[in-house]
């Protein structure tokens, strides 16, 4: 027997998550939703992954694109990720600033750094959906500090360089 749902989440708030936001064109117009599930999987090839819930009005829009974005936050775009995680908003209007990339993909500005993907598999997990995509193009923006979400909170995170490399 696993934990409950509630208990885990309780317990997972003590783990520090990148900050990003998904992106994908629609039927209705362009799609987002801010996730903390980003991750990289492989380097060659170029993959990385997210989750979303079944539940997310964002997955039943996003579902059947071929194409998605991610959008890596930094530490002064916590506007941009609160206005990406609350329900029933229009995410894309005024103030939000964005733009069409490569394949349709709707692009946020001022980005630490963008990626656009290609769905490679799509797998049912749990509640959840595992999408992983083949990373067909990738730009960094200007360097800055990091969002990242902790004990429900999202919060800037300044790292010292050091040698150590993971």
């Amino acid at each position: 027997m696993t934990v409950e749902g509630r208990t885990l989440r309780s317990v997972l708030r003590a783990h520090a998550s990148g900050v990003a936001v998904l992106t994908a064109p629609g039927a209705d117009g362009p799609a987002g939703v801010t996730i903390t599930s980003f991750t990289s999987v492989s380097a060659d090839p170029a993959l990385v992954s997210f989750c979303l819930a079944g539940t997310s009005s964002t997955w039943a829009r996003i579902r059947d694109s071929r194409w998605f974005g991610i959008q890596v936050m930094g530490a002064d775009q916590a506007d941009v990720a609160q206005r990406f995680a609350a329900p029933g908003t229009d995410r894309f209007a005024a103030p939000t600033r964005w733009h069409t990339g490569p394949h349709g993909v709707p692009l946020l500005d001022d980005c630490l750094a963008w990626l656009v993907c290609s769905r490679r598999e799509q797998f049912r997990v749990g509640d959840h959906h595992l999408v992983v995509g083949a990373v067909e193009h990738a730009r960094s923006g200007a360097p800055g500090d990091a969002l990242v979400h902790l004990h429900g909170q999202v919060r800037p995170v300044t790292a010292a360089p050091t040698s150590l490399v993971l």
